[in-house]
């Protein structure tokens, strides 16, 4: 397993950006597939994105799709969520996860680690 934490998340404006980031640790991170989920305040955690080991793969869920991006960075043991024009509805806490499972998955029970999640608010 690898240790997962996240960071970049805080208060935005209707319309603006943020970058998240998930720094791992260990030797193999290259080897794992990561995703990130969100949960909104009342509601189940639910899927984002994913990327493939190599970082040739992407997947998104149809309502951020066009708007985030999903990225790594083996080199740095690190992977990205840019998040454009964002809205009200993506306020959330976000996670991190990393699976060893070949192929992409939007389900949690697929995922071995996790991180501790960072707060995203968008609000006026």
């Amino acid at each position: 397993q690898v240790q997962l934490v996240e960071s970049g998340g805080g208060l935005v404006q209707p319309g603006g950006s943020l970058r998240l980031s998930c720094a791992a640790s260990g030797r193999t991170f290259s080897s794992y597939a990561m995703g990130w989920f969100r949960q909104a305040p009342g509601k189940e955690r639910e899927f984002v994105a994913a990327i493939s080991w190599s970082g040739g793969v992407t997947y998104y869920t149809a309502s951020v799709k066009g708007r985030f991006t999903i990225s790594r960075d083996n080199a740095k043991n690190t992977v990205y969520l840019q998040m454009n024009s964002l809205k009200p509805e993506d306020t959330a806490v976000y996670y991190c996860a990393a699976t060893s499972r070949n192929g992409l998955t939007t389900l949690q029970s697929r995922y071995d680690s996790w991180g501790q999640g960072t707060q995203v608010t968008v609000s006026s």
